[in-house]
């Protein structure tokens, strides 16, 4: 089973960009389906965006347009551009590894510990 770990969070002005990457332990990274999900306070965690093992790519409405999600295997690492952010993208952005690039949380079974996004108006 993979380990994940985020980097790249940080404090923001709107209208800024910030790329998240997560970096995986072992061997078998390209046999996973990843994703990003997010948790601002006082909500639940919400899809962000997915990529599969051959690289397709799905986005919540939210972020369609403005964030970008990418993989390279021989890094082990899932990256999250985002681009135009706002104050609405303020959250704890967490990765996630499951076997099919889908919405739901349930599908994934292995979590990064968060990194912290927050973006100033």
């Amino acid at each position: 089973q993979v380990q994940l770990v985020e980097s790249g969070g940080g404090l923001v002005q709107a209208g800024d960009s910030l790329r998240l990457a997560c970096t995986a332990s072992g061997r078998t990274f390209n046999r996973y389906a990843l994703a990003w999900f997010r948790q601002a306070p006082g909500k639940g965690r919400d899809f962000v965006a997915a990529i599969s093992q051959n690289y397709a790519a799905y986005y919540s409405g939210s972020v369609q347009g403005r964030f970008s999600i990418s993989r390279d295997n021989a890094k082990n690492t899932v990256y999250l551009q985002m681009r135009s952010l706002k104050p609405d993208d303020t959250a704890i952005y967490y990765c996630a590894a499951g076997q099919t690039a889908t919405r739901g949380p349930g599908n994934y079974d292995t979590w990064g510990q968060g990194t912290q996004v927050t973006v100033s108006a």
